[in-house]
């Protein structure tokens, strides 16, 4: 979260946070392979697998709050 804070959201979480917010005031980053997110993932998700994160972090906005899964 933009406040330095770490959440746990559930699904039905995240689907109402997303319902309530803009996509622009978030960004939404999928930590699974790439094969995995060409078979399916959430619409406007990022890719970032897991295991690039630590070196990809200046990716990251740290004027938005972070969702990944």
């Amino acid at each position: 979260m933009k406040d330095g804070k770490f959440r746990n959201l559930t699904s039905d979480e995240l689907r109402e946070y997303m319902r309530k917010h803009q996509e622009k005031d978030y960004l939404l980053v999928d930590v699974r392979q790439p094969k995995e997110y060409r078979e399916g993932h959430i619409a406007g998700a990022y890719l970032l697998p897991l295991g690039e994160l630590s070196a990809r972090l200046s990716e990251l906005p740290v004027d938005r709050d972070v969702i990944f899964y």
